[in-house]
């Protein structure tokens, strides 16, 4: 550490804002002001290593040189017209994620609670009066009505009664729960492939591949919430093809454009038929620099990238594994989307703050998850650094 960095004040989460701004976030009294790859720099100039990406979202690190150059250009010519006229880097990035997922059509919008609101919306209209989804328990699809509602989790409820009718919830990786609640009503089930904000649970094997077989028996839809594993974090373009198979709909947002705002559905010709001018609209979905930067995204997912990130996710949550800590009670997690659960009573946010502190950024979920989330650049010397604080802040925390 250098002498600018131990003069800086160490970081805090107080959960208070001293501006007018809402105080509906528990920040840390952290603010970055620059970065560079897989490191980010505080107004201070302290560095810190990244191994969080802005919630799953920059993949390829920040001031990534290709994304940046196309940006740049982009946003020297035009940044917003609307849906309302043509748009080639619409209609190129729709053609590069329908071909990579063999379905259709897209959809863009800005986030991924409005590309879950969106599907939930198609999901209505292909159901022509069928209207219930059936979700799981601990899943998270947004904030807004449609997809808090869809969201099995009390906690987000409590307070916003009452939720928008029509969904009904199952545990996750339960098959039989899901099979006894269909009925004449039932439209879809909607779920993500490894439940991120629940803590990185990962079902059984060929969870989702059981779960189209259900669909294709009872003519339901299949809505895959790839939000946050998709675009690459487990090491496949999306994660249900992993278990190789096709959903109905997928729904992104988060690492599509690394950073940039944008959200998309991605839809089976038979949903997209029953789509038409004025079913569903955004003002701001797919402007030119989102796309632009979404473009790259894509183009840098080759065949190489996605192997790199299975195995350095896979090395990393090893060498988690292989420190055989008593505070760690499971180490779970698909290529670069990695949950570290901690027997009771260590407190995740309490890791995550000493980690902070040591010039790491990690997430949280819950009380006893911090969530790994690094960019896909990441290297072995950066994971042997991680290792290094992770495990002294183990044993500090121990003795």
């Amino acid at each position: 550490m250098n002498q600018k960095q131990s003069q800086a004040e160490p970081p805090t989460l107080s959960g208070q804002v001293s501006s007018a701004l809402l105080n509906n976030y528990s920040r840390y009294n952290v603010e970055f002001i620059r970065g560079k790859g897989a490191y980010l720099f505080d107004n201070s100039g302290r560095e810190y290593l990244d191994f969080l990406s802005g919630i799953a979202v920059t993949g390829f690190g920040h001031s990534h040189p290709a994304i940046l150059k196309d940006v740049k250009e982009q946003i020297e010519n035009i940044w917003h017209t609307s849906n309302l006229f043509q748009s080639s880097g619409q209609e190129i990035l729709a053609g590069k994620l329908a071909e990579q997922s063999g379905l259709g059509y897209v959809f863009f919008c800005n986030s991924g609670t409005e590309a879950n609101e969106a599907a939930i919306k198609f999901v209505r209209k292909w159901g022509n009066g069928r209207s219930t989804i059936i979700t799981a328990l601990g899943g998270f699809h947004g904030r807004t009505f449609g997809s808090l509602s869809a969201s099995g989790q009390y906690k987000l409820w409590d307070g916003f009664f009452p939720l928008t009718p029509g969904f009904v919830y199952v545990p996750y990786d339960d098959f039989e729960a899901i099979e006894n609640s269909i009925n004449h009503d039932t439209a879809a089930i909607m779920i993500e492939p490894i439940q991120g904000e629940s803590g990185i649970i990962v079902p059984s094997d060929n969870y989702l591949k059981k779960l189209k077989e259900i669909c294709d028996k009872n003519n339901l839809l299949l809505v895959v919430d790839e939000v946050q594993s998709g675009m690459g974090r487990t090491g496949k373009m999306f994660a249900h093809q992993w278990e190789e198979i096709k959903p109905d709909i997928i729904t992104l947002a988060k690492g599509i454009a690394n950073g940039l705002p944008l959200g998309a559905v991605i839809c089976a010709n038979e949903v997209a038929e029953c789509i038409t001018p004025g079913s569903h609209g955004s003002t701001f979905g797919g402007n030119p620099v989102a796309i632009t930067a979404a473009n790259s995204v894509i183009d840098l997912l080759t065949e190489d990238q996605l192997a790199y990130i299975f195995i350095i996710g896979k090395k990393l949550k090893n060498e988690i594994r292989n420190i055989h800590h008593p505070l760690i009670k499971d180490v779970r997690g698909k290529g670069l989307m990695i949950g570290v659960e901690f027997n009771e009573p260590t407190n995740a946010k309490e890791v995550a703050l000493k980690l902070l502190e040591e010039g790491v950024v990690v997430g949280t979920s819950g009380d006893r998850v911090i969530r790994i989330l690094p960019p896909f650049i990441i290297t072995e010397e950066e994971i042997t650094k991680f290792m290094l604080v992770f495990s002294s802040i183990l044993n500090n925390l121990e003795g």
